[in-house]
């Protein structure tokens, strides 16, 4: 992550006084003025991030879109595949998923090209979505007889970067582990997984961990466990910061420093059909996602220059 040097923090007694909410305010400001300066060089090389928690209510969703509008807004060409089928991706990016529209489903039951259901999303030129529709609810069943049934969706996306390149490919899964997820598996190289900050965080990933390693035994050699993102995050709680230390202490190289607060913004957006960035950008949420989206970015450049 991009630290914030002391001399460039606000004093407290710019906002009139020393109190807990002053000095956060002035660190937001701090913080947001940071962002402003910061660019991102992106290689051309196309990075795909499977989005993915078998635990329910961790912010999965909420982290892939907004991780991909801030990507898009630092300039990076994104394009998120939406296998959930409630569809609330494609609805906090403003995409159409009625159950008539082209989706993902025919592309992996129909074999449509991804190019014939790809949306771009009103918040940005860059941003595009491969939206789920609610008959994705029976792929799961269907996919069950079909040949190649696990690289489908490998395939189409392959197909389609060919003809669309794009820096970010970010696939939001349903939160079981079904040959839906195995599609976004074997068709990703990163798995990326947001942890809330709260009592039982780490309930369920030794499992999550267990079907990675299966995947790359038998599908796809090169996945991995990439990123993982603190969300829910309550600087208030001693548990929070247990959590917080507990999640390091066990994967001390993929978790991003940056920490992605309970923020109502965040929940408010996606009844507006936008992301946090599109609908409130200033706010501590959105700053936030925005930090983790260049500390994602960077960290591939870090990673190429060692």
């Amino acid at each position: 992550m991009f630290h914030v040097k002391q001399s460039e923090k606000a004093s407290p007694n710019t906002f009139g006084m020393d109190t807990p909410l002053a000095r956060e305010l002035a660190d937001l400001s701090a913080r947001r003025k940071v962002l402003e300066s910061v660019t991102v060089e992106f290689s051309g090389e196309t990075r795909v991030l499977t989005v993915s928690n078998q635990k329910g209510g961790v912010g999965k969703t909420t982290t892939a879109v907004n991780i991909a509008s801030a990507l898009a807004s630092l300039g990076a060409k994104v394009l998120v595949i939406d296998l959930d089928p409630q569809g609330n991706a494609s609805t906090a990016l403003g995409v159409p998923h009625s159950g008539d529209i082209p989706s993902v489903y025919d592309v992996l039951i129909e074999e449509f090209p991804l190019a014939d259901i790809v949306q771009q999303s009103p918040e940005s030129e860059n941003l595009f979505c491969a939206p789920s529709t609610i008959h994705l609810a029976g792929a799961e069943i269907e996919l069950v007889a079909q040949v190649a049934r696990e690289h489908r969706l490998r395939r189409a996306l392959l197909d389609y970067l060919e003809t669309y390149p794009m820096d970010f490919v970010i696939i939001d899964c349903p939160p079981s582990l079904g040959l839906l997820t195995i599609n976004a598996f074997t068709a990703a190289s990163e798995v990326f997984i947001p942890i809330q900050c709260e009592y039982y965080a780490l309930e369920g990933l030794s499992q999550l961990l267990g079907s990675i390693q299966m995947i790359q035994k038998h599908l796809n050699p090169a996945l991995h466990l990439s990123t993982i993102l603190l969300t829910m995050y309550d600087g208030r709680t001693r548990l929070a910061q247990q959590v917080a230390d507990e999640v390091r202490n066990h994967f001390p190289t993929q978790v991003l420093n940056t920490v992605i607060p309970r923020s109502v913004r965040v929940s408010e957006a996606p009844s507006f059909g936008q992301t946090v960035i599109a609908y409130d950008g200033q706010s501590a949420g959105a700053v936030a996602y925005r930090e983790a989206a260049v500390e994602i970015a960077s960290r591939a450049t870090q990673s190429k220059e060692r």
